[in-house]
């Protein structure tokens, strides 16, 4: 890894912590944390009290695989949908947003966006 990319990944660890100072996800209010890499994205609904995962979805999934790609702003809008309908069926309406340390813009952004159209609330 070049120096660089130890720079930023250094620095997005130390913004996800200084989020997650801030966010705490109940039973009542679980988190929706949010991962991007360069090829995929993955989204998780976790309670922080109980330390589970409620539920997930991500563009590694068979499904999304046979859809396309799963770094571009498309394939982050079906996982937000994805997400949006899995928590439902699990019982959660409302989640706290956890960025992970990355920008809220573009691939994060839509994620958020289309699981509050989806029906989720932040």
């Amino acid at each position: 890894m070049s120096d660089i990319a130890k720079a930023r990944r250094n620095g997005r660890i130390r913004r996800h912590r200084r989020v997650r100072k801030k966010v705490h996800g109940t039973a009542v209010r679980p988190r929706l944390a949010v991962y991007r890499s360069n090829k995929h994205i993955s989204v998780q609904v976790i309670d922080d009290d109980a330390r589970v995962t409620l539920a997930a979805a991500s563009t590694v999934e068979a499904t999304q695989r046979s859809l396309g790609g799963g770094n571009n702003v498309a394939a982050a809008v079906r996982v937000g949908e994805m997400i949006a309908e899995r928590a439902k069926a699990a019982g959660i309406t409302t989640v706290v947003f956890d960025r992970g340390g990355f920008a809220y813009h573009g691939r994060v952004a839509a994620i958020a966006e289309a699981a509050r159209e989806s029906g989720l609330e932040f």
